[in-house]
């Protein structure tokens, strides 16, 4: 393995010690697709990019498809199955168990002030709680400042499902220099006004006053994703997509 660029792996490979963080304080965590070997082996589980986290001393394996699996502080776009006593019981994913998601867990809630959400309806939320024997749990809500910081539900708009590694890329801090994704600064430079929200469980979220501009961003996303397209296509693409609105 080599430590110069992006590193892939695949089940049962051999990881080189010198990848593995270590931390004077924190122990080592071990996020999906990785299992512990004792007493010294660290084993891939399937196919993917090996990623490491060194502030949080924690490693994992990184799919671009598949089920996703909730981890502690991500966040994530849910859609509202049904509403419980005292939670609304949100779908993360196909065929997966739902999140939970507490009726006060949004900005200033009280038992009469809460959103009132329907099913179906689209929340914007982060993963509080994610255990592999536990229902995951979500929040609307800073835990520290009591603010909902963006978060809480979508209303208008469109949803279109993305893949996993997708929406990695887009959330990352500079999506267009490290995701290699420009077809969002290249539709906004274009004078399109419109508003995203990328969940990390494949789900990205476009608003906007106008519907055509809705569809264009959507399909400018959804394109890039499913033909892996470099950056100058993705331009090229653009300006295909801004000729449909003229």
């Amino acid at each position: 393995m080599s430590s110069g660029g992006p590193i892939y792996v695949l089940p049962g490979d051999e990881i080189d010690a010198s990848l593995i963080p270590s931390h004077p304080k924190k122990p080592l965590r071990l996020g999906p697709g990785l299992r512990h070997a004792p007493p010294n082996d660290i084993i891939p589980t399937v196919a993917g990019q090996f990623v490491v986290e060194r502030q949080k001393n924690a490693i994992r394996v990184e799919t671009t498809s598949g089920r996703y699996i909730p981890r502690v502080g991500e966040l994530v776009i849910g859609t509202v199955h049904h509403s419980g006593a005292e939670s609304y019981f949100v779908t993360l994913s196909d065929f997966t168990s739902s999140a939970l998601l507490p009726h006060l867990s949004f900005e200033a809630a009280t038992r009469k002030t809460r959103p009132q959400l329907a099913n179906g309806a689209l929340v914007y939320a982060r993963v509080s709680l994610a255990h592999k024997h536990m229902d995951p749990e979500l929040e609307c809500v800073s835990p520290s400042t009591g603010k909902s910081e963006g978060l809480g539900p979508l209303t208008d708009g469109m949803l279109f499902p993305i893949s996993l590694g997708m929406s990695r890329r887009l959330m990352l801090s500079k999506s267009a220099q490290d995701g290699k994704v420009v077809v969002l600064d290249e539709l906004a430079s274009a004078g399109l006004q419109f508003e995203t929200a990328t969940g990390r469980n494949g789900r990205f979220w476009v608003n906007s006053e106008n519907m055509k501009t809705i569809s264009i961003v959507g399909r400018a996303v959804t394109e890039t994703d499913e033909k892996g397209l470099n950056v100058d296509q993705q331009k090229k693409l653009v300006r295909s997509l801004i000729k449909e609105l003229s």
